[in-house]
């Protein structure tokens, strides 16, 4: 998420290349969820003719000051930038577009010609971001809500230890409250808490050149491999935020810590135990496919026994329907082509039938007999009368 040295980069960029220059053409995309309160149309045809004075920035907004009003404002979100064509701004790692990419950019939401053939474009991937067409962006939501700038307006140590005592939220939410302190991110917090930081905007926001013993480098690894200067950097929840910091050199107390930490011990057993029982699962499964195809034969011989019974006991022997021979090449021939339902039918057919038998709520003349000892004797079956010739 861009944060106050992105959006300062950008900002200064627009104010090298762009200030004193007349917009000759505009193009807005046709999306109004980022182009808030004013249609695409009407925003190109009332930027082109105009020049810009000045770039202006508050916290993570953005705006460029014209020769008359109404501005263009720029607030980031999620994934907002500006990129110039030709001119190389933020490396930040998590908004970077390769120079090879097609102009203007895929995810364009404005793009504006200058006098001169300079091309500056506004982009958003996630479309979190908002741009906006004020008489005054100062003097209303979201910037005229929005506490002193972090690097223009800082706050004098007094003033800072007074408006912290008034408070009662963790430092870390504090920091994050936009109408605290203006431009102060998830990741900045974290350095801030660990180190005061102007490192960020010399080297126009390129992750790869930030200290190494910066946190940042080992936010997006897992807990218990992420350390910073050899001592290992933990993990909690603070302000509905994930928050880095180094447990040796930075002291956590308090209600808030006690709940963040089990909050993470109690995510990380679920984590665990569901990687057993997906373990587990596995193993199940292995024995249960070896055993499958044996049990789907042993219930085709049933079935082909109980027809070979049922033939001789109408007097007349009929072939089964399949042999077993058969049915072997058969079911080799099956195999993969779909007849999986149907052999999960017979065998529950064939289960349910051995549970009948089982079950000790059978006849009373079954009991009985075998009662008197021994297995009753099969019943013989009647003889055919003779005919007279």
């Amino acid at each position: 998420m861009p944060e106050l040295p992105e959006v300062e980069v950008a900002r200064r960029a627009l104010e090298e290349h762009c200030v004193g220059k007349r917009i000759v053409r505009c193009s807005a995309a046709d999306d109004t969820k980022v182009i808030d309160g004013v249609a695409p149309p009407r925003l190109e045809a009332a930027l082109v003719g105009r020049t810009i004075s000045a770039a202006r920035r508050k916290g993570k907004n953005l705006w460029l000051a014209l020769d008359s009003p109404p501005f263009p404002s720029f607030q980031f979100g999620m994934a907002g930038a500006i990129y110039i064509k030709g001119v190389e701004l933020s490396k930040y790692k998590r908004s970077a577009v390769s120079p090879t990419e097609e102009w203007p950019l895929k995810y364009s939401k404005l793009l504006v010609v200058m006098d001169d053939g300079l091309e500056f474009s506004f982009t958003d991937k996630r479309r979190f971001a908002k741009i906006r067409f004020l008489d005054n962006p100062e003097a209303v939501p979201p910037i005229s809500e929005l506490g002193p700038d972090a690097l223009f307006e800082p706050l004098h140590l007094d003033d800072f230890v007074e408006s912290l005592s008034r408070k009662k939220a963790p430092i870390k939410a504090l920091l994050l409250d936009q109408s605290f302190i203006s431009g102060i991110g998830n990741w900045i917090a974290d350095e801030v808490l660990y180190q005061v930081i102007e490192k960020s905007l010399e080297v126009g926001c390129n992750s790869s050149q930030y200290p190494e013993n910066w946190i940042f480098h080992s936010r997006e690894k897992k807990p218990g491999k992420a350390f910073v200067e050899g001592k290992k950097i933990d993990f909690i929840t603070v302000g509905g935020r994930t928050s880095a910091y180094v447990p040796e050199l930075q002291k956590l107390d308090g209600i808030d810590a006690t709940a963040s930490r089990a909050k993470i011990s109690k995510e990380q057993s679920k984590s665990n135990k569901a990687a057993r029982e997906v373990d587990d699962d596995e193993e199940e499964a292995k024995p249960a496919k070896r055993g499958r195809k044996q049990l789907v034969k042993a219930t085709h011989e049933i079935q082909e026994d109980e027809e070979d019974t049922k033939a001789s006991k109408r007097g007349r022997k009929q072939p089964a329907k399949t042999s077993k021979g058969s049915w072997k090449k058969a079911h080799h021939s099956s195999e993969g082509s779909g007849d999986d339902d149907s052999d999960d039918e017979a065998v529950d057919k064939v289960v349910a039938e051995q549970g009948k038998r089982r079950d000790p709520k059978q006849p009373a003349e079954a009991k009985s007999s075998s009662d008197k000892g021994g297995s009753a004797a099969p019943a013989k079956r009647p003889q055919r009368k003779k005919r007279q010739l």
